[in-house]
């Protein structure tokens, strides 16, 4: 366990997504009232954005960038599937009211894996999902303020294992929809697990 483990951190930010060009678009933002919360060590926040923010302290500004390969990764066709519709359906009868385009839905691998898929396309028999988080292989910078930082109590920490170990959802801090964690949609499974952020 590192130095900066078990921090019970809080931060208002917005990010923005950086490409090429240098033009910055505001894809998240989370506020004093409604802050991002996590405790560090428990690799709920993106590595590069807890090393950036666990040190500060309360009240402290902070601006960073971080590339893609500190992020969110390289994008990757391979993460591009066409499924079989009947993955989606009820009943016998296709779930057009979850599964429709641009759609973010939660999905399950058969190792019990958790995926958030986003659909690109829907035909007869298939349905095209991207498997890649919506921020892969784009450049982030996080502007904002740490609200709190402070050493986790021993109920905050139980409730994250809690949480981890399938009794809700470890995401539900994000505010109204995590944005582009797609925990917003999570109608169907449990103890998410992957990163928010």
């Amino acid at each position: 366990m590192g130095k900066n483990d078990n921090k019970y951190v809080a931060v208002a930010y917005k990010l923005y997504t950086i490409d090429d060009k240098g033009n910055r678009e505001l894809v998240e933002e989370t506020t004093e009232d409604k802050p991002f919360q996590f405790i560090t060590g428990f690799g709920i926040a993106l590595d590069g954005f807890e090393k950036k923010v666990a040190g500060l302290a309360k009240n402290e500004d902070f601006d960073f960038e971080l590339s893609g390969d500190d992020a969110f990764g390289d994008y990757q066709e391979g993460r591009v599937l066409d499924l079989d519709k009947s993955v989606f359906s009820i009943n016998g009868h296709f779930d057009h009211d979850n599964i429709y385009k641009d759609a973010v839905v939660p999905l399950q691998n058969e190792d019990g894996n958790h995926f958030i898929g986003r659909v690109l396309d829907i035909t007869d028999t298939t349905v095209k999902m991207d498997l890649n988080h919506p921020l892969a292989g784009k450049k982030l910078n996080f502007k904002g303020r740490v609200v709190e930082n402070r050493d986790a109590t021993k109920d905050e920490i139980q409730g994250m294992i809690n949480r981890m170990s399938g009794e809700g959802c470890g995401c539900h801090d994000c505010g109204d929809g995590c944005g582009h964690g797609g925990c917003g949609h999570d109608h169907e499974h449990k103890g998410c697990g992957h990163h928010c952020h």
